[in-house]
């Protein structure tokens, strides 16, 4: 599975962004989809993840309410729509799959078997 995020940049506090992630090599909708992060000095964490057989969806408690993650399987895409950022949202954000189409979603790194290279998200005036 081939992934390719985009949509990172610079936004100021209490903007918006929209994460995309495009998913090639195999099929979309068998793949649980996660979005994860990483801030200098830390550890990746989950942010967020869309279940490949119903379109359930899980976040993390920092993000909920804020963040809503959604899936185009005509467009192999997964999307991470970002609200009311905050300075401590500033990462680099990483999507990844699941090819193994578990009972449950994922939340935690070694679920994910295939990532993309990241994208910067900086939030800050």
């Amino acid at each position: 599975v081939h992934l390719v995020e985009s949509g990172g940049g610079l936004v100021q506090p209490e903007g918006s962004l929209r994460l995309s992630c495009a998913a090639s090599g195999r099929t979309f909708s068998t793949l649980t989809m996660g979005w994860f992060r990483q801030a200098p000095g830390k550890e990746r964490e989950f942010v967020a993840a869309i279940f490949w057989s119903g379109g359930d969806t899980h976040y993390a408690d920092s993000v909920l309410g804020r963040f809503t993650v959604s899936r185009d399987n005509a467009k192999n895409t997964v999307y991470l729509q970002m609200n009311s950022l905050k300075p401590e949202d500033t990462a680099v954000y990483y999507c990844a799959a699941d090819t193994l189409r578990r009972l449950r979603v994922g939340t935690t790194w070694n679920k994910y078997d295939y990532w993309g290279q990241g994208t910067q998200v900086t939030v800050s005036s």
